[in-house]
Parts: C-alpha cells; sequence; structure tokens
C-alpha cells in the first residue's frame, strides 16, 4: 500500500510504501539512515543490513542527495521525539540517482541560491513558506466566499493605469495599440459590483517601479475586493474579520511549518479584532516624536511605517491621508476635504503596510474633477466614470500583497523567498 508520509500516525505498524527524494543521506557499516521526503512530509527511513536484500542495501548505500526512490517498509514511532514516525525498511530502489547536488550543506548566498531556485524550492524552509502561503490563498478564498463576494476575473491586459501612475510594464497590441499589464483589477472591479453587489479577484499583477526594497517584486499576486454600499468604517471592520481569519488558520494548519521557519507564533496568537488605529495625523505626530523629519502633508515612508508597527503588538490602521498624496479616486473626509477616507494596515513586528483600501468616490462629477486634477486622459477613463451616470452608490475597497502577508506570517526579511520564481528589476531568471 502506498501512502503519503503525512498520514503516517494512521499506519503505525504497518507495512507500507513510500515514494519521493532523498533529501540527506548517512550510514555507519551496517545501517544506512535515508531522509525522505514526498511532498506531504518528512520521514526518516531506517534501513538496517541484515533486514533487507542485498539489491536494497546496495540500493540504500548508493542512494544519493536529491535521489528519487521507493522505500518499503513497517511504520513505527519515533523512540524519542513524540508525534514524529519513521519506516523501518523493508525494500529500497532507486528510480533515478541524482548527480552531485550543487546546493550543499554549506551556506550559500542569497545570488547562488536564486540562481539555483528551481533546486531551491526543495530546501524544507521553502517547503514551509509554499505551503503557508497555499493556506492563506485558500483562507481568503473561504472567507470571501462565506461573506457573499464572488469571485470576479479582472483583464491582464489594460489600456491605461489603474492609478495614473508611469511605473506600467508597455505591451505591443494589435494594430499598432499599446496596453499595459494591470497594476491592480479594482477599476474593473467597481463595475461588477453593480451586477453581484460584493467581489474579488485574485492574481498576478505587474509593477515596473524600479525599486530594490525588501518589500517589492516587479511581479506579485493581489487581491482586490469591492463592496457596494460600503463605507469606511465597515470597510476597515471587513479587513480586521479577513486578516484575523487568515492567521488563525495558519495557526491552525501550518504549525510545523511554522515550527521550520523558526516563526515565533505569539504575536500571530495576538491577531484579533480590534485592531489599532491611528489618524495620518497622529501617525505624523508620533513620527516626529521618534526623531522622523516627515512633512505634515507628506505620505508614510517604508522606514516610518517600520518605525510605527514596532510601538504595537498588532496590525495598526493608517486613515485619512492627505488627499494630494493618493489616488484619485478615493471619497474625500467630509470632516476635511483636503483628507480621503482611506486607510492602509500596516502590520506589526516591523512589516509595515499589507493593505491599502479606500471608499471610492461615488460623485461624477467630484470624480471627474479628481481625473482632471490629477492630469489623466478623460477618454481612457470614461467608461469608469460612467459607473457614476448610472445607479451609483457608497462604496468601498482594498487590495492585499500576498507576498507581504506572507512574508509577515512567516517571519521573512524578503518577500523573495515568498515567490517560487520571484521576479525583481534585475533578475528574470530561471
Amino acid at each position: 500500500m502506498t501512502i503519503l508520509i503525512s498520514d503516517f500516525s494512521k499506519h503505525v505498524g504497518e507495512t507500507v510504501t513510500i515514494k519521493g527524494w532523498a533529501y540527506n543521506v548517512r550510514s555507519s557499516g551496517s545501517i544506512a539512515f535515508l531522509q525522505i521526503r514526498d511532498g506531504s512530509g518528512f520521514t526518516q527511513a531506517v534501513v538496517a543490513k541484515q533486514s533487507v536484500d542485498e539489491p536494497s542495501w546496495q540500493a540504500a548505500v548508493d542512494t544519493t542527495i536529491e535521489s528519487s526512490v521507493i522505500v518499503a517498509g513497517t511504520v513505527s514511532a519515533h523512540p524519542k521525539q513524540a508525534g514524529v514516525y519513521e519506516l523501518q525498511a523493508s525494500s529500497v530502489s532507486i528510480i533515478q540517482r541524482a548527480e552531485e547536488y550543487p546546493i550543499g550543506k554549506k551556506e550559500h548566498g542569497p545570488d547562488f541560491l536564486l540562481d539555483n531556485r528551481h533546486l531551491w524550492l526543495r530546501a524544507p524552509s521553502q517547503w514551509a513558506i509554499q505551503r503557508v502561503r497555499d493556506s492563506i490563498i485558500r483562507a481568503t478564498y473561504d472567507w470571501m466566499r462565506d461573506h457573499d463576494f464572488i469571485k470576479i476575473d479582472s483583464p491582464i491586459f489594460t489600456p491605461n493605469a489603474c492609478e495614473g501612475t508611469t511605473d506600467l510594464f508597455e505591451v505591443d497590441y494589435f494594430e499598432d495599440r499599446k496596453a499595459y499589464l494591470t497594476q491592480s483589477g479594482q477599476l474593473y472591479l467597481e463595475a461588477a459590483i453593480s451586477s453581484v453587489g460584493r467581489c474579488f479577484d485574485f492574481g498576478p499583477v505587474f509593477r515596473a517601479e524600479k525599486s530594490k526594497t525588501r518589500r517589492h517584486l516587479t511581479e506579485f499576486w493581489m487581491m482586490d475586493a469591492e463592496a457596494a454600499f460600503v463605507e469606511h468604517e465597515e470597510n476597515l471592520r471587513i479587513q480586521e474579520e479577513l486578516v484575523s481569519f487568515i492567521v488563525s488558520r495558519v495557526l491552525s494548519e501550518r504549525q510545523a511549518e511554522l515550527k521550520i521557519l523558526e516563526r515565533d507564533i505569539a504575536p500571530l496568537e495576538n491577531v484579533k479584532p480590534p485592531f489599532y488605529r491611528l489618524t495620518h495625523a497622529e501617525a505624523v505626530k508620533k513620527l516626529h516624536e521618534l526623531g522622523s523629519d516627515i512633512g505634515e502633508m507628506d505620505d508614510l515612508g517604508a522606514d516610518d511605517e517600520t518605525k510605527l508597527t514596532q510601538l504595537y503588538d498588532k496590525p495598526l490602521f493608517i486613515e485619512k491621508y492627505p488627499a494630494a498624496v493618493k489616488a484619485f479616486y478615493m471619497k474625500p473626509d467630509p470632516s476635511d476635504p483636503t483628507r480621503v477616507l482611506n486607510a492602509d494596515l500596516l502590520a506589526p513586528e516591523g512589516y509595515g503596510e499589507i493593505i491599502g483600501g479606500s471608499q471610492r468616490e461615488d460623485s461624477y462629477d467630484a470624480l471627474l474633477e479628481r481625473v482632471r486634477q490629477h492630469g489623466l486622459p478623460e477618454k481612457a477613463f470614461a467608461w469608469y466614470l460612467d459607473l457614476r451616470k448610472y445607479g451609483s452608490v457608497p462604496h468601498s475597497g482594498f487590495g492585499f500583497g500576498l507576498e507581504r502577508i506572507v512574508a509577515w506570517v512567516c517571519g521573512l526579511h524578503h518577500v523573495r523567498e515568498t515567490i517560487p520564481f520571484p521576479r525583481l528589476i534585475n533578475r528574470l531568471d530561471p
């Protein structure tokens, strides 16, 4: 019976077969130890020379790191580690004997590991990160479905920027037209809410920013959500509940993976509503107290966000930024039209922004004026302005960058570790 390593606890005392890869091998005379992974988990196969036939013993001795193997034997509990199981091997065969593995036991620099990303994905840390990433994605879909958000697929090719930025990847389209790789599906989701009420998309987006920070990739995955009849306060509550649900799901499903990553889970266990909240003005005041020279109406930089999040033990909303530093579609604060009804959600422990959102401007005249103020082409945004002519309602939305959330939850220093094949301004391979 062939089973997965993750199911060993159900088969103690039974004879089973596993198929996988040897990620470590050692032997001493009459006994060999094969560390095996099969994608679902890790185990040790104990191969005693006296307990197997000669071909199996020779296969065990000949197994190299990353050789693919088939091992049969009896599942047993580890004699010293509770909840850990081994395989007392009765037969070993090699599917393919690997050449000398380029990623050995010695330390390698980030460039070497990125050059060999196709192999580095096999490392236990990378295995753990991708499984946490999977849980975050699945949790997002589950929460959205349970709260009446419908999945809508927005286009990858767009005729213009979502926010009027020039940081776009330009693509030659048909009939000498130019298209651009999407930065966000937000505008298209705003169109869809008049059909389905609440919706979200989840897919790759692209930013041509020449940034080399630990928080930026040129290609990453974003979840955007929009909801009709939702205003600023409810928009923040939705974000609190979603993020709390995601973290809770990871804690319930991925304890083993977080242990591999040596992630301190105490800060994650504290992620429960309500989150902390500061206005932009209050945040600037705190930053001044910390020695920052940020201007009263300046946007927050990454260093500013890091300083603020180090003061709090769970996520922090910074709301009501100056309108001048935010996107044209954000609705002004009725109590202060120089500011907008928006919020950035900052993760604790210095991880900075993970969500950006706002109430959207629902007035045609006001939105048209903002388009003009920002110097945007009216023709390109005509369809978006149309949405305010035919049954416009108060509505809000937000988007999160998957890789930033993965980095925070896993406790990683750089977002390049959060995606299987990272794209950076200086890296397009492998």
